[in-house]
């Protein structure tokens, strides 16, 4: 620092050494869904508003929609944080659904939990949308096929695709070129309501090229709010728990086929609540106090432990019984986790049992392993604001290095990892990008696998027939 004249003594305060990150809060449950009758001054349309366990605060959602029922799911697990957005209910299931996916210019719909963190101070981790996480349209746009692939487009800015008309909403597409002309289209979105064929059109190219064209196939596609969900999702390295058909396990495991995020969890069947408003018991959709028991258990144990083979409270039954033996490898139950699909097992009461995403990448699999992964990665993030803008110093990087260290050591002590260390890789840390500014630190982990499948090794030993016949005989000298 520069040097002033001083007949005296000062102190400097210094402030060297590793600080301790801490981890971030993982258990704030994203849930949207309609609430016709909320206080409006409360719950704005389109707008992220934060019930931290308080059952006065749920009670102003009031008593129809998803919002209310999906909240009291919850609360029967734990009293968790939750962002709840309420959106429009639309005059039909499509309309609704269209509005729960939203815009990402204007932040409504799925959206709105982005704006959740800088609104609220709280950034939901798993994101649910009971009753409409688990439609799988019919009346959406399947695939495009490609009439003519038209000329003269450009492989690295492939054409704009519209899909219009049909009477429906929401469709998506992306072109795919290749030396000049479109190859195919890649439905990214099949949207839903299409009662009849919709136009799709390509974008023309530039210059002299010709237009291609395409035409749409409808069918079976994807749950649209489920699909919005995983880009946000990506976004919050949140996790997102989609309710299933609930009609049968093949239709479940069908289901699964359309995600391949390590993101999404699929759970199926529904279960069964007493409402008190009609005295009876109701099919209700499980995502809710899947997120609810989740919650809890990063409260009491820690992120690193899942919620499947905890038992569910405020049940009273599944909406379809699933077969289960903990050792039958051909049950239904196992049928669906080899699929990857969540389901609910009666066993010492009603217990989710699945542990797995929806990803064929073995190394992500299991829910706990990517959620560990994605709260070391944000506490980390989260911890090194101080760092940034000062001044390039071997006591700085040595800080930086060690307070990862420490924080890896301190995961390691909860049981959260294996074991995990960071360092300074010399070839990654060139004097040219020093100079620039940019410093780049590794580190690794390896989060615990949950213990899925125990074998225990049984022999036969008919030595034991001489250790019997030897204490009948010395019992019998005495």
């Amino acid at each position: 620092m520069p040097l002033q004249y001083l007949h005296g003594i000062e102190v400097i305060e210094l402030s060297d050494g590793a600080r301790p990150i801490r981890t971030v809060k993982s258990s704030i449950i994203g849930l949207i869904g309609t609430a016709p009758d909320a206080d409006p001054d409360v719950f704005p349309i389109n707008e992220p508003v934060l019930i931290t366990g308080d059952p006065h605060k749920a009670a102003l959602l009031g008593p129809t929609g998803t919002l209310r029922d999906a909240i009291d799911d919850i609360f029967d697990q734990v009293g968790a944080a939750v962002v709840v957005v309420r959106v429009t209910e639309g005059s039909t299931v499509p309309a609704t659904l269209s509005n729960m996916v939203g815009d990402y210019a204007t932040k409504t719909g799925v959206h709105a939990f982005l704006t959740a963190q800088s609104k609220l101070g709280a950034r939901p981790r798993m994101l649910i949308a009971p009753g409409f996480s688990g439609i799988r349209p019919t009346d959406a746009v399947r695939s495009i096929t490609i009439g003519s692939g038209g000329t003269g487009y450009d492989d690295q800015n492939p054409p704009v695709v519209t899909i219009t008309g049909g009477a429906g909403t929401g469709a998506k597409a992306v072109a795919i070129v290749n030396q000049g002309s479109v190859e195919s289209i890649v439905v990214t979105n099949g949207g839903l309501g299409y009662t009849t064929v919709p136009t799709v059109a390509i974008a023309a190219p530039g210059g002299t090229g010709t237009q291609a064209t395409g035409t749409a196939v409808p069918g079976t596609y994807k749950n649209p709010v489920a699909a919005e969900m995983e880009g946000v999702a990506a976004k919050l390295r949140a996790m997102i728990l989609i309710d299933g058909p609930a009609t049968t396990s093949a239709a479940a495991v069908q289901t699964r086929g359309d995600y391949g995020s390590d993101r999404v969890m699929i759970i199926d069947p529904l279960v069964k609540a007493f409402d008190r408003r009609t005295a009876t018991f109701v099919t209700r959709p499980a995502s809710a106090r899947a997120a609810g028991i989740q919650a809890m258990m990063d409260r009491d144990r820690g992120f690193w432990w899942a919620f499947s083979n905890q038992e569910i409270k405020g049940i009273g039954g599944i909406s379809r019984p699933v077969d289960f033996a903990i050792d039958d490898p051909n049950s239904e139950a196992n049928f669906l986790n080899e699929n990857e699909v969540t389901t609910i097992i009666r066993s010492d009461g009603y217990r989710f049992w699945g542990l797995r995403t929806c990803t064929n990448d073995p190394l992500w699999a299991f829910w706990p392993v990517r959620r560990t992964a994605d709260m070391i990665y944000d506490s980390i993030v989260e911890a090194f604001r101080w760092a940034l803008d000062r001044p390039f110093s071997k006591q700085l990087i040595k800080e930086l290095v060690e307070s990862v260290n420490d924080y890896m050591a301190t995961l390691k002590a909860n049981g959260a990892i294996i074991g995990g260390r960071a360092w300074i890789d010399g070839n990654l840390n060139t004097k040219d990008q020093l100079v620039q500014g940019i410093l780049r630190i590794e580190f690794d982990f390896e989060p615990p696998a949950p213990l899925e499948h125990l074998i225990f090794g049984a022999h036969r030993e008919p030595a034991y027939y001489e250790v019997l016949i030897a204490d009948v005989q010395r019992e019998l000298s005495i």
